[in-house]
C-alpha cells in the first residue's frame, strides 16, 4: 500500500471517504463479525476503524456495551447520529482516535478489527498487539482482512499484498502461554457492493483469545 506523510492527510482523506450521506441503517455489519459475535455472550467491544458504524449499531442492538473508533470525525458523527435516533445512544461510546497515535482506555471482551487497512502509515501490528492486550481474559481478537480486492475497493493497487492470517499471527509476537489462536483460515464469500454489484471476494479471518490475565 502507499503511503502519505501525515496524520492530517490520513484524517482529511477518510473523513472525505465517508463524506457521502448514508441513510440510517442496520443490518449491514460484516458477516464474519455477525457469525462470530453470535455466538459469543454479550459483553464489552472495541470497533477498531469503526467507519460509519453498522458494526457497532448491529451490536449495540444485540445487548453489546461498544466502544467504536475512528480517525474520521464525519464517520464518529454521523455513528453517534445513528446511534441517537436508533435509540442506541447508551449503548454506544464513539469515539475520534487517531490509532496511530493513541488507543481507548478500557478491557474489552471482543476486539473487532474488519478490514483494518489504510493507505497511510501505521504501525498496524503494535495496535493490533495494543488491542490483544487491551482483552479481558477469555476475550477475544477478531482480525478479517481482505484477501482478494473486490471491484469496489478504493484500493485497486494490483501490487498489494494481502498478509495471511498465520503471517498476521506471526507479526504480532503474542506469548503463546497467555493467547492462542482460536482460527487463521481463508474462507470465500459473495459479497455486495455499495452499488448493489457482486463478486467473490475472499477473507482473512484470525481469531486470537486471550486465555489468562
Amino acid at each position: 500500500m502507499g503511503t502519505h506523510s501525515t496524520d492530517t492527510d490520513a484524517a482529511r482523506f477518510w473523513d472525505e471517504h465517508y463524506r457521502t450521506p448514508l441513510p440510517i441503517r442496520t443490518g449491514r455489519a460484516n458477516p464474519v463479525l455477525t457469525e462470530i459475535a453470535d455466538a459469543l455472550t454479550p459483553g464489552t467491544v472495541l470497533d477498531l476503524g469503526c467507519g460509519p458504524g453498522d458494526d457497532a449499531l448491529w451490536l449495540a442492538a444485540r445487548g453489546w456495551q461498544v466502544t467504536a473508533v475512528d480517525i474520521a470525525a464525519t464517520a464518529v458523527r454521523r455513528l453517534a447520529e445513528k446511534a441517537r435516533a436508533l435509540d442506541l445512544h447508551t449503548m454506544i461510546s464513539a469515539q475520534c482516535v487517531d490509532l496511530a497515535e493513541d488507543f481507548p482506555a478500557g478491557t474489552f471482551d471482543l476486539v473487532s478489527a474488519q478490514y483494518f487497512h489504510t493507505p497511510f502509515a501505521l504501525r498496524r501490528a503494535r495496535v493490533l498487539r495494543t488491542a490483544a492486550h487491551a482483552l479481558a481474559p477469555g476475550g477475544r481478537l477478531l482480525v478479517v482482512d481482505h484477501g482478494s480486492t473486490a471491484p469496489w475497493s478504493w484500493n485497486q493497487d494490483p501490487d498489494v499484498d494481502y498478509p495471511t492470517p498465520d503471517e498476521v499471527s506471526a507479526e504480532l509476537a503474542l506469548d503463546p502461554t497467555q493467547w492462542s489462536i482460536e482460527r487463521a483460515d481463508m474462507p470465500r464469500r459473495r459479497a455486495t457492493g455499495p452499488g448493489g454489484q457482486t463478486a467473490t471476494v475472499v477473507d482473512h479471518v484470525l481469531i486470537i483469545r486471550r486465555t489468562t490475565p
